[in-house]
């Protein structure tokens, strides 16, 4: 069973995890520079720098979507730039990375968003 949840401060080293095994996917295992603390102390503040959607599947973590505001000034409207998107290897095929996608995009159109943006690698074959 799939289920999608907001990130919490508590969820500080989970998200250190999956953005270490990202990280990892995309061939740059040193560049990340974030820890635990760091990433629970940011979503306790008064206004997180960003957020994140947990994708759990049978209670096991599976992925997350980390994601952080934007603004469109001709449209007068916010927006929403999907940062990264993750799923580990061993829950791919399961339509995991869409489920996030479309969990966001219902979060954008909740909020009144004039767009939700992201980019993907190049190299990037499964995400493209």
């Amino acid at each position: 069973m799939r289920r999608i949840r907001p990130a919490t401060p508590e969820d500080g080293a989970l998200i250190h995890q999956l953005i270490l095994d990202l990280a990892i996917y995309e061939r740059e295992p040193d560049a990340v520079e974030g820890s635990p603390a760091i990433y629970s102390a940011q979503l306790a503040a008064g206004q997180p720098p960003f957020e994140c959607l947990i994708l759990e599947d049978r209670d096991e973590p599976a992925g997350f979507a980390l994601f952080f505001p934007t603004y469109s000034t001709w449209r007068a409207k916010p927006g929403i730039h999907l940062e990264d998107l993750f799923v580990k290897p061993e829950f791919r095929g399961r339509g995991h990375g869409k489920a996030l996608l479309e969990a966001l995009a219902r979060l954008c159109q909740e909020r009144g968003c004039a767009r939700l943006e992201w980019a993907v690698l190049d190299w990037n074959k499964p995400a493209l």
